[in-house]
C-alpha cells in the first residue's frame, strides 16, 4: 500500500518536462470529464424539464421566482458540493506535491558528484563555467540523462535564465545564486536559451544553445578541453630537449607537478592528466645553469584553450603563446 502511494504522490526521476507534462494532462482530462458531466446533466434537465404544453401537477417542480432546493431537501446540491471539494482539494494536494519535486527533487548521489554548472548572464550573453573551471560563452554542453544543475547569477543587470523545451527559468541577479536544474533524456539535440528579463537594447538577442550529447561523447569534448601540450624553446625558437624540469601548478586546485626533460618529445610535452581548468603557474628550471629560472602563467578554461602553449627561455624575458601566435609576457630571468 505504501509502495502504490509513495508512486502516485512522489515523481521520482522524471524530469521537469514530465512533471510539467503529467500536470497538464491530469488537469485536461479532469476538466474534461467534469466538462462532459456537467454538460450531459443540462441537457438531461432540458429535455427532462422541456415545455410539452402540458402541466405538471409535482409538488417538487420549482415555481417561477422560488429558489430550487435540488430536490429531495437539497441532497443533491450538497452531494454535489461535497464531491466537487474532495476532487478540488485532492488536485492542489497532489500538484503542490508535483512542484515541490520541481523545486527540490533530492540529491542522486553525492554531492561532489552532482553534475553543477554556473550560468552568468552579462553583456547580453550567456557565460557558462562547469565545476572543473572549463568556460564556455553562448553554448552550454551537457550529457543526456543526467540531472544538471543550475548556478545562475549576473555580472551586470537583472535577467532571467530560460530554457523553454526543459521547463526551465531562473532569475539572474548580481550577487545572488538562484538554482534551477533540468535533465535532457534525447541525446544529440539542441534546444534555445533565452532571456525572460527585459534587460536592455538587445535582450532579443540574448539567446544561447543547449547542445545535448551522448554521455561518453560529452566526456571526450571534456576531456579535450583539458588536454595541454607545453613546448620548451629558447630565444632561436628552437626546442630544448635536455638539462631542466617544469613544474605545474594550478591556481584552483591542489594539482602540482614537475616532469623533467626526458619526458619531453622535442622539447613538447602532452598531458592528458588534467581534470581542473583555471589559472595555472609554470616554472622551468634548468638543470645544468643554460638559463635561469623561468615563470610564467596561462589561463586554461575556454573552449580548445589553451591548445599549445610556448614557453621561451633564455631571452630576458619569458612568454607563452597559443599556436595561433598570441602572446603574453611574465617575468623571468636572462640566459647564457
Amino acid at each position: 500500500m505504501n509502495t502504490i502511494y509513495s508512486a502516485l504522490t512522489t515523481p521520482l526521476q522524471q524530469t521537469r518536462v514530465d512533471v510539467f507534462q503529467e500536470i497538464f494532462l491530469v488537469f485536461l482530462g479532469l476538466g474534461t470529464i467534469v466538462g462532459i458531466v456537467v454538460i450531459s446533466y443540462t441537457l438531461y434537465n432540458a429535455y427532462k424539464y422541456r415545455d410539452t404544453g402540458e402541466t405538471d401537477t409535482d409538488e417538487d417542480l420549482p415555481s417561477v421566482g422560488e429558489l430550487p432546493t435540488g430536490g429531495k431537501g437539497g441532497k443533491k446540491l450538497f452531494l454535489s458540493f461535497g464531491i466537487s471539494a474532495i476532487i478540488v482539494i485532492s488536485l492542489v494536494i497532489w500538484t503542490y506535491g508535483m512542484l515541490l519535486y520541481v523545486e527540490d527533487p533530492g540529491n542522486t548521489g553525492q554531492a561532489e558528484d552532482q553534475f553543477e554548472v554556473e550560468v552568468t548572464g552579462q553583456n547580453f550573453a550567456w557565460y557558462f563555467e562547469y565545476s572543473n573551471g572549463i568556460e564556455s560563452v553562448r553554448t552550454l554542453r551537457v550529457p543526456a540523462n543526467e540531472r544538471i544543475w543550475i548556478q545562475a547569477t549576473s555580472g551586470d543587470v537583472w535577467h532571467t535564465f530560460g530554457i523553454p523545451d526543459q521547463r526551465v527559468k531562473a532569475d539572474a541577479i548580481p550577487g545572488e545564486y538562484d538554482e534551477t536544474w533540468f535533465e535532457a533524456e534525447e541525446a544529440n539535440t539542441t534546444h534555445e536559451i533565452r532571456c525572460y528579463e527585459l534587460c536592455g537594447k538587445y535582450h532579443t538577442q540574448m539567446t544561447g544553445t543547449v547542445k545535448v550529447m551522448k554521455p561518453e561523447a560529452f566526456q571526450s569534448w571534456m576531456d579535450s578541453q583539458l588536454e595541454l601540450s607545453l613546448t620548451v624553446q629558447n630565444a632561436n625558437e628552437t626546442p630544448i630537449t635536455e638539462g631542466y624540469e617544469l613544474t605545474l601548478v594550478s591556481q584552483e586546485s591542489n594539482f602540482k607537478q614537475t616532469y623533467s626533460a626526458s619526458e619531453f618529445e622535442n622539447g613538447t610535452l602532452t598531458l592528458n592528466d588534467i581534470e581542473q581548468g583555471g589559472k595555472y603557474n609554470v616554472t622551468v628550471t634548468s638543470t645544468n645553469g643554460q638559463f635561469e629560472k623561468t615563470t610564467t602563467q596561462f589561463d586554461m578554461t575556454g573552449p580548445n584553450n589553451p591548445g599549445n602553449k610556448v614557453i621561451t627561455v633564455g631571452s630576458g624575458n619569458s612568454s607563452e603563446s597559443n599556436t595561433n601566435g598570441s602572446e603574453t609576457q611574465s617575468n623571468g630571468g636572462g640566459g647564457h
